[in-house]
């Protein structure tokens, strides 16, 4: 249930700080910073400060730079050229991806479940 309201509060956000993030997406706070210097497409707010603040949209393109370099394998240079194509297509497609790995895994837990032998109580 914690996990359910921790959501809930990460979708109701307009922004995210730079380390909320790295901890989504599992990564550190520097590769961020060194992806955001590569991808033109990522334009986080900067306070006074200088703290990074991301979008949505900055985050769910971050999930696909992820998912293109290090799930596809592509390069950075790839990466770039595949999100000028047509990034909205992107994340449409790798929200189906995480909606079917979710499917899966509950599928998954549901079999465990099911031939797990059952313990009659008298």
């Amino acid at each position: 249930m914690e996990a359910a309201q921790q959501q809930q509060q990460e979708d109701s956000k307009h922004y995210y700080h730079i380390s909320e993030v790295a901890k989504m997406l599992n990564m550190t706070v520097p590769n961020l910073r060194f992806w955001e210097g590569e991808f033109d497409i990522l334009k986080p707010k900067k306070n006074k400060r200088g703290d990074r603040f991301f979008t949505r949209q900055d985050v769910e393109y971050l999930k696909v730079i992820h998912h293109l370099l290090k799930d596809k394998g592509y390069t950075i240079e790839g990466a770039r050229k595949k999100l000028k194509q047509n990034p909205h297509d992107l994340i449409d497609k790798l929200s189906l991806i995480e909606k079917l790995k979710e499917m899966r895994d509950f599928m998954a837990s549901l079999k465990n479940y099911l031939e797990k032998p059952q313990q009659v109580s008298a």
